[in-house]
């Protein structure tokens, strides 16, 4: 898979110590696939995680103690992914979610994103690392999709009316911060551009999605692209 360059991050000297790793829950009803990504992911000092088969599962782990990263699957037994998405983003709001699928059904993508999703990766185009890679896209505030299926969203959030409100309700800097993230920026990128705290750009982004009726960066950045704020994100 191509990645898009926005969402590449850059790898650190740093070694994270296993206090300070990522939080992950892998959420898949295919226990090779969960093995295969479990083993992977345990390798890395940057990254803790855990799997369930369902999504009922995840919620009850999510209920007890927070995550920083969910990788999900779309289709499985009983509540479908993009379900448990949406019920997971109102229990934990900052926990950043990753559709995992094996096709790419464009009603899939679309309805992910509308419940939250801040990544979307499909399960044969991806390497186990780039799942990693992912993981640490979302951790770090962005949201990761790969070309193809960007622009199938673009033209599809080009064409729908969702009643959002319009950009005039949004301030100037909340315009400004609008811009960034729909560019890609981290929550740091954004705060070290404008010269704010990374603590104003979260309250930034939480009164945006408020204002605009949305539940996802990603939501936010096609809605930035489809309103003309920006023209040269894709």
């Amino acid at each position: 898979m191509k990645w898009h360059d926005a969402t590449v991050s850059q790898p650190t000297d740093e070694t994270p110590s296993r206090s300070d790793a990522i939080r992950v829950l892998l959420v898949d009803d295919q226990e090779l696939f969960r093995r295969g990504v479990t083993m992977v992911l345990s390798s890395d000092v940057d990254l803790e995680i855990e799997d369930v088969d369902d999504g009922d599962a995840a919620l009850e782990r999510i209920a007890e103690e927070p995550f920083d990263v969910v990788l999900l699957d779309v289709r499985m037994p009983g509540r479908s992914g993009v379900e448990i998405c949406g019920a997971i983003k109102q229990i934990a709001p900052s926990t950043g979610i990753i559709m995992l699928t094996a096709s790419d059904e464009e009603a899939d993508l679309y309805e992910s994103v509308k419940a939250g999703a801040s990544g979307y990766l499909l399960k044969d185009g991806s390497t186990y690392e780039q799942v990693g890679e992912a993981v640490r896209v979302v951790a770090n505030g962005q949201s990761l999709i790969s070309p193809s299926m960007a622009t199938k969203l673009l033209e599809e959030f080009v064409h729908m009316s969702r009643g959002a409100a319009p950009a005039t309700t949004l301030t100037p800097r909340e315009l400004e911060v609008l811009r960034l993230v729909a560019h890609g920026k981290s929550n740091r990128d954004i705060a070290q551009e404008l010269f704010i705290s990374e603590n104003t750009v979260k309250n930034h982004i939480r009164n945006i999605l408020e204002k605009l009726q949305m539940k996802s960066r990603m939501e936010a950045a096609m809605f930035a692209v489809r309103s003309k704020l920006i023209d040269d994100v894709l």
